[in-house]
């Protein structure tokens, strides 16, 4: 009885096998690779979710019950682990709980995207990627703000919030300028990274680029 990770390398998937680590959930691991030439996702995937995309979840326990979307896998796990790592008891400490489990990808994600495909347009992509940073920055000052007050994005303790928003803001520190100005988004992130759980979870993994 296992869950099984369809796991994309260098991708929002990485989250997924972290959590199995910190819940100590069992688990196994099929690794994709990205076509070299597109960065995309092999037809592969398609086989196991028609959106043909990484992360998706297959649960021996459930009836082989796929679940796609990362923050509805991270849910799904949390539950699964009877709560731990899951929204705090306090009210506050929960609705901050909630709104950055959506936060990652629903509004700091998308402008990184937009970046990245600015990036590998001809001539133009470098300019346009000037001009796109600011409304990246507005983000990173705002995660930033909210770090330098809370030691953890719902508050006192580590949650499943935490492991999502660890890919964008990793791919904020490799490509759309998180640096030293921003000393407790880089602390928060030393501080995922040293956990033995995540360094678990990248040697099941293999090579992602953003740890």
């Amino acid at each position: 009885m296992t869950i099984i990770v369809h796991h994309l390398e260098n991708s929002r998937s990485q989250r997924v096998l972290w959590l199995l680590e910190e819940l100590g959930l069992p688990y196994e691991v099929r690794r994709y690779e990205r076509d070299p030439k597109t960065m995309l996702a092999p037809p592969a995937l398609a086989r196991v979710h028609p959106l043909g995309k990484a992360p998706v979840i297959v649960d021996s326990d459930a009836d082989d019950r796929v679940v796609a979307e990362t923050g509805a896998i991270l849910e799904y796990l949390v539950e699964k682990g009877d709560g731990r790592l899951g929204a705090p008891a306090h009210h506050e400490s929960a609705l901050r709980y909630r709104h950055f489990l959506h936060y990652a990808e629903g509004s700091l994600m998308p402008p990184l995207l937009v970046k990245l495909v600015l990036g590998r347009v001809p001539m133009f992509g470098k300019t346009a990627q000037k001009r796109f940073q600011p409304m990246i920055d507005v983000h990173l000052d705002y995660v930033e703000a909210e770090l330098a007050s809370h030691p953890w994005f719902a508050g006192d303790a580590m949650t499943a919030a935490d492991i999502m928003m660890s890919f964008p803001l990793e791919v904020a520190r490799h490509r759309a300028g998180l640096d030293a100005r921003r000393p407790a988004t880089i602390r928060w992130l030393e501080t995922i990274h040293a956990r033995p759980a995540y360094q678990a979870a990248l040697a099941a993994g293999g090579h992602y680029a953003y740890a």
